[in-house]
């Protein structure tokens, strides 16, 4: 039975822990966790455990935190450990001699259809190029990155103002499911993993989800409102789409959470603010408007466009892509 097989789970965020929880609820046998070490995080840097070793902590599941994956010492704790197969859901990337040591293999959950969207950010980069469809993928893990034989896929819709944070949760539990069926069906020897050149027919153009950099969330406004629309929700509620209003010779840098693409002719130059001053604050971008309901404004708390008019007085300022100075 594969419950009865000594699993090794590796994976450090929120995502991974949905998987690492549902190997437990189905009574799997995970012998040990590894994870990032711990680290400086926020303001007060305090130090922080990731996700996934809260989680193991929590249930008493050992747990390795390498700095160096080729670190001899770390090799050798893990090859004690003695393990069947490992699990890796939203870690590093590993070397050869790691992933090639279980003799069940290495499986890994990637959130995305593979081929499509290999890269460490598939689920903001889907939304960002407006994909109607995404989904999860287990697959064994070889030498280069999310390339490896595909054991199972699970497609799901992508609803038209859905943002990346609502995606990731509906991703996440998706996933932890996939995990429980791959490995239960691995058991069974009946599964044959199909070789991800398989799914590339002719003419068909694979997308990549490359990890999101700062300079890639600030808007052009001479885009067009649903480009600019998918972006703001492909980046909300993290890292978050961001510009500039500039007066004078003040720059703040803003963030938008949430926005309405509003289609329509106008006279307005791009990145152009319309506002009544009250509860309606709009940007002007090629073919339309981009209505915005949820922001927040460098050095203070996100808030409702009704509560931001409130207190700050739009009159005069325009907008820019200056690059950022600070974040919030």
């Amino acid at each position: 039975m594969m419950k009865d097989l000594k699993i090794i789970f590796m994976g450090t965020p929120e995502f991974a822990v949905a998987s690492l929880g549902a190997l437990l609820m189905n009574g799997f046998n995970v012998v040990g966790v590894v994870t990032v070490p711990d680290k400086p995080a926020g303001r007060g840097r305090k130090v922080t455990r990731s996700a996934v070793k809260q989680f193991a902590e929590q249930n008493e599941l050992p747990v390795l935190q390498p700095a160096n994956l080729k670190d001899p010492l770390f090799q050798k704790e893990l090859m004690q450990l003695n393990a069947d197969i490992f699990v890796v859901v939203a870690f590093r990337m590993l070397p050869e001699v790691i992933w090639k040591m279980p003799a069940k293999g290495t499986i890994n959950l990637h959130a995305s259809l593979l081929p499509q969207y290999r890269g460490a950010a598939p689920i903001n980069h889907v939304l960002i190029n407006g994909e109607t469809k995404t989904g999860v993928t287990t697959f064994f893990i070889d030498d280069k990155i999310d390339t490896g034989n595909i054991i199972f896929q699970e497609e799901t819709q992508i609803y038209p103002f859905e943002n990346a944070g609502e995606l990731h949760e509906r991703l996440m539990n998706l996933g932890a499911r996939l995990v429980i069926k791959t490995l239960s069906e691995l058991s069974s020897n009946e599964v044959k993993p199909v070789s991800q050149t398989m799914l590339i027919g002719d003419g068909v153009t694979l997308k990549t989800a490359p990890k999101i950099f700062l300079n890639d969330c600030i808007i052009n406004w001479e885009n067009d409102c649903t480009s600019i629309h998918n972006l703001i929700r492909g980046l909300s509620p993290y890292p978050c789409a961001r510009s500039f209003f500039i007066k004078d010779n003040e720059s703040l840098l803003f963030k938008i959470f949430e926005s309405n693409p509003e289609h329509e002719k106008h006279s307005y130059n791009s990145g152009e603010i319309v506002s009544d001053g009250k509860k309606i604050l709009k940007i002007a971008c090629k073919s339309g408007l981009i209505n915005i309901s949820s922001i927040q404004i460098e050095g203070k708390k996100r808030m409702s466009t009704t509560e931001f008019l409130r207190g700050f007085n739009i009159d005069g300022y325009k907008t820019g892509s200056i690059q950022p100075a600070s974040q919030i």
